[in-house]
């Protein structure tokens, strides 16, 4: 008897991992078919797609540091009770409008 049941368990172990084994094949098919997976198959299109999303994150870095230095100068121009740190921001803030005006 004991030899029977060491066969079932053995069976109904390779049942349970065949059903794994099955069930991981359709997950595996399942992510083959997303759309990242898509990109990264042909070399061609994962380049663009690397390319793309690099000129997208330095163009935000640029805008982002843009807007935030121009802030940053223009806080500090209004800082008069400082004569140092508030003629500087000042003179910044003359010479980037000079360059936005150069006709004025």
């Amino acid at each position: 008897m004991p030899d029977e049941q060491k066969t079932e368990s053995a069976q109904s172990d390779r049942d349970a991992l065949a059903a794994e084994v099955r069930a991981l094949h359709q997950e595996l098919t399942f992510l083959r078919k997303h759309k990242m997976f898509r990109i990264y198959q042909s070399v061609p299109r994962a380049m663009f797609f690397k390319l793309a999303s690099g000129m997208a994150v330095g163009l935000g870095t640029v805008i982002g540091a843009t807007f935030l230095l121009s802030i940053i100068v223009w806080g500090l121009s209004q800082i008069e009770f400082l004569p140092i740190i508030g003629e500087w921001a000042s003179q910044i803030a003359r010479e980037i409008e000079g360059t936005l005006n150069p006709g004025e």
